[in-house]
C-alpha cells in the first residue's frame, strides 16, 4: 500500500510538469497568428523584435521570476502549498489568455503562467525527491520530466487539432486557453498528498515527518532520516553561497546552462517555422511538430527506465555525443540548402537525444545535490539559470534567423555541446542510488 501511495503522490505532483509543457509549447501553434494580428507594434523600430520579446517570450520573462524567487513559497509555505498556487497561477493564465484583444494583456496573462511554471521546476523535483526511496529517486523525479514532454506532446496534438477544425481567427484562443481544463484537475488533486517529511523536518515538525515517511515506507530506518533531519535542519540558516558549497552550485549552473544553450526551448517554440525555413507547407510543419512530441515522449520514458540503472552520467554521455551528431548535420542542411524531410528527422535524432539525456536528468540532477535546508535555494539557482537563458535565446531567434541564418545558430549550439562534453567528463559526479543526505555531504568542500 505504501507504494501506490507514494507513486500516486509523486505522479499526481508530477503533473505540473504537464502543464509546464503544455504552456511552454501551446504558444508555438498560436504564433504566425498573433505575429500577423498584432505585427504593427514594435520594439526598438523593430517588430521581430516586440513578437519575440513580448508576445513570445512574456510566459519566459515570468518563468525567470519564478524560478528566481520561487524557492520562497517553497520554503516559507512549503511545497505542497506552493504546488497548490502554481495550479491556480496556470488556471488564471490560461483564461485570461485566450480573452484578451491585445499584445500587452496578452503578455500579462502569459506572464502568470509563467510565474507558474518557474515556481513548478523548484518546488515539484524538490517535493519528489525529499519522499523518494534512494533507489527509486531517479524515475520518480524523472516523472516530472515525462509529463513536461507528455505536456508538449498533448500541445502540438491539440494546436494540429484546433488548426484543423476551420476556426478562422479564434483558432489560436482556443489553443491558449484549452490549457485551464488540466490545470483545474491538477489543483484540486494536488490538495490530495501530504507534506514533504524533510520540510517538516526542516521546520522541526518531526512527528508529522516521522507520520508521513512511516506511510511512504514502514520498512525503512526511519529513526536515522529523522536523527539526519534533526542535524540538517541545525543549519536553517545557511546559504548556497557560501564557500563549501561552491562546487555544487557550480554543478547546478552547469547543467542548467548547457541545457538550454543546445538549443531546446528555441526549437520547441519555433518548430513550425523551422520546419517551413526548411521547405515544409504549414499543415505539414504542425503534422511534424507532433512527430517532436511523439519522439521526445517516446525517448524521455527510455531515460526514465534506464535513469536508476545506468545513472545520470552515462545518460549524459549518450546525449552529448547524440547533441553534437544532430546538431551539426542540422546545421549544415540550412547552409547547404538541403530540403524535405531530411531536416525533420534531423530534429527527431536532437529531440531524442536530449529526452534520453539532459531531459530527463537535469531536474533529478540539481534536486539531489543540495543540502535538505538548501535544497530550495539550489533548485532556484538551477532553474532561474535554466529560465533566464530560455527567455533570452528563444527570444532573440526571429532576430537571429533574418541575420545571421539558421545554419550558424545551430552551428553555435553544436559547439556549446561540446563544451558540454568536457563538463561531463570532468566535472560531473554520480549521483544513482546514493542517499540524499550522504549525497550532499559528499559533495560539500569542508576546507573550501
Amino acid at each position: 500500500m505504501s507504494q501506490s501511495k507514494l507513486l500516486f503522490w509523486s505522479v499526481t505532483v508530477a503533473l505540473a510538469g504537464f502543464l509546464f509543457g503544455f504552456d511552454t509549447v501551446v504558444i508555438s501553434g498560436a504564433e504566425k497568428s498573433l505575429s500577423e494580428m498584432w505585427g504593427h507594434y514594435t520594439l526598438f523600430g523593430s517588430a521581430s523584435l516586440f513578437h519575440g520579446n513580448v508576445v513570445m517570450a512574456s510566459a519566459l520573462w515570468g518563468t525567470v521570476i519564478g524560478a528566481l524567487f520561487g524557492g520562497w513559497p517553497s520554503n516559507a509555505l512549503g511545497r505542497k502549498k506552493t504546488l497548490i498556487i502554481i495550479g491556480i497561477l496556470y488556471t488564471v493564465s490560461a483564461i485570461g489568455s485566450a480573452l484578451v484583444s491585445d499584445p500587452w494583456s496578452f503578455a500579462f496573462f502569459r506572464f502568470i503562467g509563467g510565474l507558474g511554471v518557474g515556481a513548478s521546476t523548484i518546488a515539484a523535483p524538490a517535493y519528489v525527491s525529499e519522499i523518494a526511496p534512494a533507489d527509486k529517486r531517479g524515475r520518480l523525479v524523472a516523472m516530472y520530466q515525462f509529463n513536461i514532454v507528455f505536456g508538449i506532446l498533448a500541445a502540438f496534438l491539440s494546436n494540429y487539432a484546433f488548426a484543423k477544425m476551420g476556426l478562422g481567427d479564434t483558432a489560436w484562443r482556443w489553443m491558449v486557453g484549452i490549457e485551464a481544463l488540466p490545470a483545474l484537475i491538477y489543483t484540486l488533486m494536488v490538495c490530495t498528498v501530504p507534506m514533504s517529511p524533510r520540510w517538516l523536518m526542516m521546520k522541526g515538525r518531526f512527528s508529522e515527518a516521522r507520520e508521513v515517511l512511516q506511510k511512504i515506507d514502514p520498512g525503512r530506518d526511519i529513526d536515522s532520516v529523522i536523527e539526519a533531519g534533526r542535524e540538517d535542519a541545525a543549519h536553517g540558516s545557511e546559504s548556497i553561497w557560501q564557500p563549501k558549497y561552491r562546487f555544487i552550485v557550480l554543478l547546478a549552473f552547469l547543467i542548467a546552462f548547457f541545457n538550454q544553450f543546445s538549443g531546446i526551448n528555441a526549437f520547441l517554440y519555433y518548430a513550425p517555422r523551422i520546419f517551413e525555413i526548411a521547405g515544409l507547407g504549414k499543415n505539414a510543419a504542425l503534422l511534424n511538430s507532433v512527430g517532436v512530441g511523439l519522439v521526445n515522449l517516446v525517448f524521455t520514458l527510455t531515460g526514465l527506465v534506464l535513469i536508476d540503472k545506468l545513472g545520470r552520467r552515462t545518460l549524459m554521455y549518450i546525449c552529448s555525443f547524440g547533441y553534437i551528431i544532430s546538431l551539426g548535420l542540422i546545421s549544415l542542411a540550412f547552409s547547404q540548402n538541403w530540403s524535405g524531410q531530411i531536416v525533420p528527422l534531423l530534429f527527431f535524432l536532437f529531440i531524442a537525444a536530449h529526452a534520453v539525456g539532459q531531459g530527463a536528468v537535469i531536474w533529478v540532477f540539481i534536486s539531489e545535490i543540495f543540502p535538505n535546508h538548501l535544497r530550495a535555494q539550489g533548485q532556484s539557482l538551477g532553474s532561474s539559470t535554466h529560465w533566464v537563458l530560455a527567455a533570452a535565446i528563444p527570444a532573440m531567434i526571429p532576430f537571429l534567423f533574418g541575420t545571421i541564418g539558421a545554419g550558424a545558430v545551430f552551428m553555435i549550439f553544436t559547439g556549446m555541446m561540446v563544451l558540454q562534453l568536457l563538463f561531463v567528463i570532468f566535472l560531473m559526479p554520480e549521483t544513482k542510488g546514493v542517499p540524499l543526505e550522504e549525497l550532499s555531504k559528499s559533495l560539500i568542500k569542508e576546507d573550501s
